[in-house]
């Protein structure tokens, strides 16, 4: 998820965001394809005599592989092209939702629409529908279920934070903090009870669960002492991690090796110390594995049996013993996130009526989503909440939106588990139970997920007893296994390919290969090829800098939009729909989003982005629910290195017309060319004939202004447009940092 500076937090969230260095590779590829499309030998040789002609116009060629059967994907834009909404600041809601706001920002020409859902990377239940029913309804808490009946209009919906958390921080989130190290003998960690072998079916040891304590660097450990709550385990090991690297952010550069005394067959709870070596043994990282449950029933009482399964832990300590025999304690107990840090394997979803945080952020109520406009009337993507819920809540939503006759496309199950360090078995185990709870009230309802975050290369987690670490990989085979991959009908995933801190102008070259590297990954983790994948949500970082809203945001969408669809993907959500105003960076202000606005979130000016999403969605494809199909596109014009300075990317629209979408990577050159359209064998090529027309945006139509929150962009467009003769000696020019539309009908070859 997104980071920025706002009354929303969202976290750096580097669990996962691992980056992929495919400089090399980039070029490599990129330089394979040419040599393909160009009919070129591919040493290093020719290379260079090709470089060193590149300022003679008559080899600077764009050529597009028009050869019938070779269209790498067909999309159809308001299927394909979206953006999104994630949660709001409070009070923002009724500022945003107005008619000539969502009329602006529709004017950009997304098409469908994806909810995201925040309250989960908050560690809070979602009450979707604040009307509803209590487990415990005398105390108005337990495990809530919104009502399924549509009754009044829902406007306005909250997330009630977990009283028994037992992560300090995670992926989205860095406030709160854990009970395990928060000095409260009257609180504690419990996991969640649908990981139990009551609702999974299966003995509690194969989805074992776990707490681990970071020490922030190595110490010297000999003891531990575990303040069991009820349910406790009877069954578990204390651990310490040898790896060199983090256990949690790599989880494969090290093994967790048990303590020669660390190892409990018949716990008896209560408040046990134990000595784990005989002499200290340094870690940075311990962990307690619990593989099986007491089953007595924790604070709540006996009513439910929700209450009464799984684990419950309220305070840890660890260290060394004096010569007494007591324990020297290294953990930090503090009720906030100054604690000793902690992270845990699931958080049980059990609430109260008193945990509601109005302040935490509107989620916008499904009424007001779907009746606003904000979905451009078409069928839209919704979240459910899943790691911090319940099955009965989440079909009752989808239940509501069903009788509200609401068009619904997809619903994505939970949000970022990787960030959540939920391993791939337990997501699978409550993928199946909340699968089965919604199809038994909504039949046709097509799921999906597991919507990781933004990353650039595998989801690795700790190897399970066959030595397995692809976290989708376990959650297919775990699907496959209880033959319910029929309920996987999309699979989704965030991208956010660059550092924040980090990001530099050649990162354009990089994004083909990372969005197109990145689709190859999950199929190569065994996903069939009949499950469309889709980014549902996505920008050119997880935190802000002022790249976002200079020309560089604008060639980056564009980069990223063209590389994913020629690449094979499905369809991809832009972030975000409404405006922000500019927040700090690391490399000056910036905002996720194509406008930005004043502190009443009245829009002030469009940033780049906002052109670049007009150029793509109205004038590269043609809008509407036709199907386009991709081709792949090569130039010669490389710089020194043999690197593309102008990426092409093709589509043949439903018009008849070809429209090439032209990246011009060069800061400082303008560049000539020629567009060439051939066959396989190249013994036919095509032109552009008749009017072309031509759309230009770049660096002489923009140009952002550095000033705080004050920064602004003058020029600030529009894009040039012009139209130009088409013929077989047509030459067109592709001004310096520049996006540049191509549109033409296409004569002298069989298309």
């Amino acid at each position: 998820m997104k980071n920025e500076s706002s009354p929303i937090r969202f976290s750096n969230s580097s669990v996962s965001r691992r980056r992929f260095l495919a400089g090399v590779a980039t070029a490599a590829t990129a330089s394979i394809f040419r040599n393909e499309m160009f009919g070129l030998p591919g040493s290093a040789g020719e290379r260079g005599r090709l470089e060193s002609r590149v300022g003679d116009s008559s080899v600077m060629t764009i050529r597009v592989d028009a050869t019938p059967g070779h269209a790498t994907n067909s999309f159809r834009p308001h299927r394909a092209l979206g953006t999104s909404i994630d949660m709001l600041e409070t009070g923002s809601v009724d500022k945003l939702y107005t008619e000539p706001i969502i009329k602006e920002c529709l004017s950009a020409g997304w098409g469908p629409m994806t909810y995201r859902q925040h309250t989960e990377l908050q560690i809070a239940a979602w009450h979707w529908n604040p009307n509803g029913t209590w487990s415990d309804p005398a105390n108005k808490r337990g495990y809530f279920t919104g009502s399924a009946e549509p009754e009044e209009f829902l406007r306005h919906s909250y997330g009630y934070p977990l009283p028994h958390r037992g992560n300090t921080r995670n992926g989205g989130t860095t406030s709160g903090y854990s009970r395990l190290t928060d000095g409260n003998p009257e609180t504690y960690w419990k996991s969640n009870p649908y990981l139990t072998q009551r609702f999974t079916g299966e003995p509690d040891a194969l989805h074992p669960q776990w707490v681990v304590m970071d020490l922030v660097r190595k110490q010297e450990v000999q003891a531990i002492r575990i303040d069991w709550a009820d349910p406790y385990a009877c069954s578990y090991e204390v651990q310490y991690w040898t790896g060199p690297d983090d256990a949690m952010t790599n989880p494969t550069s090290g093994v967790w090796s048990a303590f020669p005394g660390g190892s409990v067959k018949d716990g008896a709870g209560g408040s046990i110390t134990m000595k784990l070596a005989l002499s200290p043994i340094p870690t940075r990282f311990l962990r307690i594995l619990m593989t099986e449950s007491s089953n007595t029933c924790d604070t709540h009482g006996p009513h439910d049996p929700r209450n009464c399964v799984g684990y419950a832990i309220r305070e840890v300590y660890a260290g060394t013993l004096d010569s007494q025999g007591r324990l020297v304690d290294l953990i930090q107990h503090s009720p906030d996130q100054n604690q000793t840090a902690t992270y845990c394997s699931s958080i049980d979803p059990w609430h109260s009526e008193a945990d509601l945080d109005i302040q935490g952020g509107d989620q916008t109520g499904f009424d007001l989503f779907f009746t606003s406009g904000v979905t451009n009337n078409l069928p839209a993507i919704v979240p459910i909440a899943m790691l911090y819920d319940c099955p009965e809540n989440a079909a009752a939503e989808i239940a509501y939106l069903h009788k509200r006759g609401y068009p619904v496309a997809y619903v994505e199950m939970g949000e970022e588990p990787d960030g959540q360090f939920c391993m791939p078995e337990d997501y699978g185990a409550l993928y199946l139970q909340f699968a089965t709870a919604i199809h038994r009230l909504v039949f046709d309802a097509r799921l999906g997920g597991p919507i990781f975050q933004g990353v650039n290369e595998d989801i690795q987690v700790w190897p399970d007893a066959q030595g397995r670490t692809s976290w989708l990989g376990r959650f297919l085979d775990y699907l496959k296994s209880h033959g319910r991959l029929s309920d996987f009908s999309f699979m989704s995933f965030e991208h956010y390919p660059f550092e924040p801190c980090e990001t530099v102008w050649s990162d354009l070259y990089r994004e083909p290969e990372l969005v197109s590297h990145i689709l190859q990954v999950w199929r190569d983790d065994g996903l069939p090829e009949n499950i469309p994948m889709f980014i549902t949500e996505s920008n050119l970082s997880w935190n802000l800098n002022q790249s976002f809203v200079d020309i560089f945001g604008a060639l980056w969408l564009a980069e990223y939009v063209g590389a994913f669809l020629t690449a094979g993907g499905s369809a991809l959500y832009y972030f975000h729909f409404f405006p922000r105003p500019l927040s700090r960076g690391c490399h000056g202000w910036g905002t996720f989003g194509m406008f930005s606005a004043d502190g009443n979130l009245r829009i002030r000016q469009y940033t780049s982005q906002y052109f670049a999403s007009r150029l793509i969605n109205l004038e590269w494809v043609k809008p509407g629910d036709e199907e386009h199909h991709t081709r792949r596109a090569a130039s010669n014009v490389t710089d020194a290195s043999g690197r593309e300075l102008l990426a092409t990317y093709a589509v043949r629209r439903p018009d008849g017309q070809w429209s090439l979408m032209i990246v011009n990577r060069d800061q400082e050159n303008a560049h000539t060319v020629r567009i060439v359209f051939d066959d396989a064998d190249h013994k036919q090529s095509g032109f552009f004939s008749g009017p072309v027309r031509v759309i230009t945006f770049g660096r002489e139509q923009y140009r952002w202004h550095s000033d705080g929150r004050n920064g602004h962009a003058d020029p600030d467009g529009p894009p040039v447009t012009a139209t130009l003769s088409g013929g077989p000696d047509t030459s067109f020019t592709i001004p310096k940092a520049s996006l540049t539309i191509l549109r033409a009908q296409v004569e002298g070859i069989t298309t």
